[in-house]
């Protein structure tokens, strides 16, 4: 297994597609600092209130000069459905692409749960500095308390 980028590496530079059809990637912020969240699946109950925190708290985010994007495997139809049901404000995208961002940061990863065996998301956030470099990571989050955590670093850096 290779080495998943840490802080100081740069954020890797691939396009997802968002719910709109468009295609984002981080270079698109440059200049900026970026919070990026990957999370399992949409409509689940721990990665639809990450959502909602995020979303909550998105004019901080925007007061402190932070851009967000939350990020699964979920098709652009399945995210235009998830913002529409709970009026998410974190814009969000899709990680589908073989060989996508999340394959490139060793978080799309076997998992196990009561004895199956499975591909999934491993919950994980990015803060990326203006330069497009990571700043730091948050491996398995735990969703309480956790959108507040990453506002208090994104504002410090």
């Amino acid at each position: 297994m290779t080495e998943r980028p840490g802080p100081g590496d740069a954020f890797p530079d691939i396009a997802m597609e968002t719910p709109e059809g468009g295609s984002v990637k981080a270079s698109d912020f440059a200049g900026q600092k970026l919070v990026v969240f990957f999370y399992p699946k949409d409509n689940t109950p721990g990665c639809t209130t990450e959502n909602i925190d995020f979303s909550a708290l998105k004019p901080e985010f925007d007061a402190a000069g932070v851009a967000l994007l939350g990020v699964s495997k979920d098709s652009a139809k399945k995210h235009q459905n998830f913002i529409a049901k709970h009026d998410l404000k974190a814009p969000l995208a899709t990680d589908a692409e073989e060989n996508g961002v999340s394959d490139a940061l060793g978080i799309w990863t076997e998992k196990k749960n009561y004895g199956r065996t499975y591909m999934g998301m491993v919950r994980t956030t990015y803060l990326i500095d203006a330069e497009g470099r990571i700043a730091q990571v948050w491996d398995k989050v735990k969703v309480k308390e956790h959108a507040k955590a990453v506002l208090e670093a994104a504002k410090a850096l």
